[in-house]
């Protein structure tokens, strides 16, 4: 019906275009030559045939050009769109190819096609990240239901209700600090942080959250060397920040044997300010290596109980927001280097 009316309206719009012109073109060529009246009747009606006629070839043409210059691209691009909000990320809509004023439809086109590309991505994204948490949430709640049931058992020794109420109280931390990294690092991803930048000494920042890991560096034997450059100052958020130290040095510590070394450096040079976590670990294979920043991703499966695979995600990000870089040398069985450098101030 909507076709219909629009032929119809663009027959009219034709046939008074023709007629006008036709008739400023018959009145012009009739007031300088001298026809009789006979002449004239028996013209009359093939001006009109003709007007007709060419509305019609018009109409024609131009429906032509309308079909397959404006309506089916259109209707391409609609029905791509109305696909993607049905659910089908996997939609791509197929190249327009057109001449002249409607090549903007072939900009269109790509452009949307990459937004349906970055949709696909996220849902992906998406998805992987909710599998993982699922896993991730289930391995601490069954440990935690398992001893809750075993605490239940008749005539259970004080030693062993000691045992299980210390795995459940494991188990309840490390799922707490699950779920707080998870909604760090979710609105870190979203921008619904923002870092509170002030001017830091790197140094001493670092001091100030390595410190506090001194009890688990002396219960293992552990020597910590720092070669800590003063003066160097950046931007940044202090509890961001922390958190960057905190993970490094958490890390290193847990993946260095007893009796190992751990060495911290604060740098600047070239307007930049780097900072060094070198460890004596047991190291990490390239493999491992291009996927350490991933969620969840955890490449020594030995030490899965100490962790949940969030933290050097958290960190990464936290450093791409402050416009810095951070990567990673290391070698099985020769230890892990992380750099992480920004601008200087």
């Amino acid at each position: 019906m909507k076709k219909r009316k629009y032929t119809i309206s663009r027959f009219i719009s034709f046939f008074l275009a023709m007629s006008f012109v036709v008739t400023c073109s018959m009145f012009l060529f009739l007031h300088f030559l001298d026809f009789s009246e006979e002449q004239i009747r028996t013209a009359a009606p093939l001006t009109i045939g003709n007007v007709i006629f060419l509305t019609i070839l018009f109409c024609v043409i131009d429906h032509i050009r309308y079909t397959y210059m404006v309506e089916r691209p259109v209707q391409s691009i609609s029905e791509g769109i109305s696909r993607v909000m049905e659910g089908d990320l996997s939609v791509r809509i197929p190249e327009v190819r057109s001449i002249g004023v409607f090549d903007e439809y072939e900009e269109i086109v790509r452009e949307l096609n990459k937004l349906f590309a970055e949709l696909s991505s996220v849902e992906t994204l998406r998805t992987d990240f909710i599998s993982n948490v699922s896993h991730e949430l289930k391995t601490p709640l069954s440990v935690i239901q398992n001893y809750g049931t075993m605490l239940q058992t008749p005539h259970l020794s004080e030693e062993k209700r000691m045992e299980y109420s210390k795995k459940i109280t494991e188990q309840t931390r490390r799922l707490s600090a699950m779920v707080t990294n998870i909604l760090r690092l979710n609105k870190l991803e979203n921008q619904q942080i923002f870092p509170n930048r002030e001017k830091l000494n790197l140094s001493e920042h670092i001091c100030e959250h390595i410190l506090e890991f001194e009890p688990l560096w002396e219960e293992k034997g552990l020597a910590i060397e720092t070669r800590l450059e003063e003066g160097v100052e950046i931007l940044g958020d202090t509890e961001m920040l922390g958190l960057v130290w905190s993970n490094l040095m958490s890390n290193a510590i847990k993946f260095t044997e007893s009796g190992g070394k751990i060495t911290i450096t604060v740098a600047a040079s070239d307007g930049k300010a780097s900072v060094e976590f070198r460890d004596t670990g047991c190291g990490i294979s390239p493999e491992t290596g291009k996927r350490i920043f991933q969620r969840f991703y955890q490449g020594d499966t030995s030490h899965a109980s100490q962790g949940n695979g969030l933290g050097l995600a958290l960190v990464k990000r936290i450093i791409d927001i402050h416009g810095g870089d951070i990567v990673v040398n290391s070698e099985l069985g020769k230890g892990s280097t992380f750099r992480v450098e920004f601008e200087r101030k």
